[in-house]
């Protein structure tokens, strides 16, 4: 991005107590708020692949019953599930996805697109898209919604919207931790969404990224925007070098500091942060977005749209067959 802002820094040394840290109004960090459960976000998965029944759910995702409860009702009070009886007795139930779920596909659709792109190696995709209305398989493609090309972060512009501002961070706000065996989520189901997800499918982690796309870098900087203790900033900051999101740099030397950047697979997530943030400007900012971006190749300002990599119309979840690339006993594959 050009024309960083950041609403709040802190210079090396104790300044954070002379400098409250601040929460920037963002769509991204509010649809994070929802999304940063991988299970919850994997449940959503699940329903654009066609399951509808507790009992599907469970056996792809082979989740306790408990848990599997759990996600469920939180999805369906947060309005992106609806509960529908489908038993004459009404005390059998499945579960479908409202407007505002189904809105959450393009989301899924650049996260696939990140993991296949990075994550798969030189193994098969594990699932291939075909768009019915072109009739061709195609991969996912994040464009500006202007002039329909591709986005490249060095080609936006942002500036405060409507919904700009900020808030003290809040209290006693409850810390997402990431799942001591990450590779539990592509169990059953292989998918380049579970692989994206082992790496950045935590709410700090996703905010980090976020920050570092507003052009945050260091240490102290990340600690006073976020509000993040220094144990867990450490912890994320060397998960995400571990996994080649970002490298590490020095700027100084006695004493040694360091500061940290995107490698291009980091960078190739600007994608899915701004369709994230088309969802939450759209569900959960009252029609006043925090930020307004601007494609610099057709100077118009502009949302993401998420495109057929091979005719360049939108994806609509209804429009989408999945081709499977291994066997799987608990569900079947089909269109939304």
């Amino acid at each position: 991005m050009s024309a960083v802002q950041t609403i709040s820094t802190t210079p090396h040394g104790d300044a954070e107590s002379r400098f409250p840290s601040l929460d920037r109004f963002c769509s991204v960090g509010r649809t994070v708020e929802i999304l940063s459960d991988a299970w919850s976000f994997l449940i959503l998965r699940e329903c654009f692949f066609g399951a509808r029944r507790f009992e599907q759910f469970q056996g792809v995702l082979q989740l306790p019953r408990n848990t599997l409860v759990k996600r469920l009702h939180k999805l369906t009070a947060l309005g992106l599930l609806r509960k529908v009886a489908y038993s004459a007795s009404a005390t059998r139930f499945e579960y479908r996805l409202t407007e505002q779920g189904r809105d959450l596909y393009p989301t899924m659709l650049a996260l696939l697109k990140f993991g296949d792109t990075w994550l798969g190696g030189d193994h098969e995709l594990p699932v291939q898209l075909i768009h019915k209305r072109c009739g061709k398989p195609c991969s996912a493609v994040v464009a500006c919604s202007a002039c329909n090309e591709a986005i490249d972060p060095h080609d936006v512009q942002y500036r405060n919207g409507p919904g700009a501002g900020s808030q003290p961070h809040a209290t006693g706000r409850t810390r997402s931790r990431r799942a001591s065996d990450p590779h539990i989520l592509e169990r059953v189901r292989p998918c380049s969404v579970a692989r994206a997800l082992q790496i950045i499918g935590d709410r700090w982690s996703f905010l980090l990224i976020r920050d570092m796309f507003f052009g945050v870098r260091r240490f102290d900087e990340f600690q006073a925007n976020l509000g993040i203790a220094s144990n867990i900033l450490t912890d994320r900051l060397q998960r995400l070098t571990e996994h080649g999101i970002i490298e590490k740099r020095q700027y100084q030397v006695r004493p040694d500091r360091y500061e940290y950047r995107f490698t291009a697979r980091g960078r190739d997530l600007y994608g899915s942060m701004i369709v994230m943030m088309r969802w939450g400007d759209k569900w959960l900012s009252s029609g006043r977005p925090p930020l307004v971006l601007r494609h610099r190749q057709c100077q118009h300002d502009f949302f993401a749209r998420v495109v057929c990599s091979e005719c360049g119309e939108e994806l609509d979840p209804r429009q989408v067959d999945y081709a499977l690339h291994y066997t799987l006993d608990n569900a079947t594959p089909q269109s939304i």
